[in-house]
């Protein structure tokens, strides 16, 4: 079992930027693949970034591609999300999660969730 713990949302304004956390606990972090997914008031939650447990390979959601990074630092047993150049569309509610597979876009695919950080960017 995987513990997640998002962290670091909050209001900006658009173009400014925002640095989420996901802070995991239980088995062994390093082998699960770690994304982030969100999901703006009465859309559907949507893949956003990846890192996969194989070789620190990312992926990104073509909307945020260029101005979000995924990273993950395993001693602390941490996966952030750099957003930059934030746009209003951006805001919605963030969430990590975790999966044993080496890649993965669909929420289905993931196994444990945290309970989501907001995230609101002011035109």
């Amino acid at each position: 079992q995987v513990q997640l713990v998002e962290s670091g949302g909050g209001l900006v304004q658009a173009g400014g930027s925002l640095r989420l956390s996901c802070a995991a606990s239980g088995r062994t972090f390093s082998s699960y693949t770690i994304g982030w997914f969100r999901q703006a008031l009465g859309n559907e939650r949507e893949f956003v970034a990846a890192m996969s447990w194989v070789g620190g390979g990312t992926y990104y959601a073509d909307s945020v591609k260029g101005r979000f990074t995924i990273s993950r630092d395993n001693a602390k047993i941490t996966v952030y999300l750099q957003m930059r150049s934030l746009k209003p569309e951006d805001t919605a509610v963030y969430y990590c999660a975790a999966t044993e597979r080496r890649m993965a876009y669909g929420t289905g695919l993931y196994d444990y969730w945290g309970q989501g950080t907001q995230v609101t960017v002011s035109s």
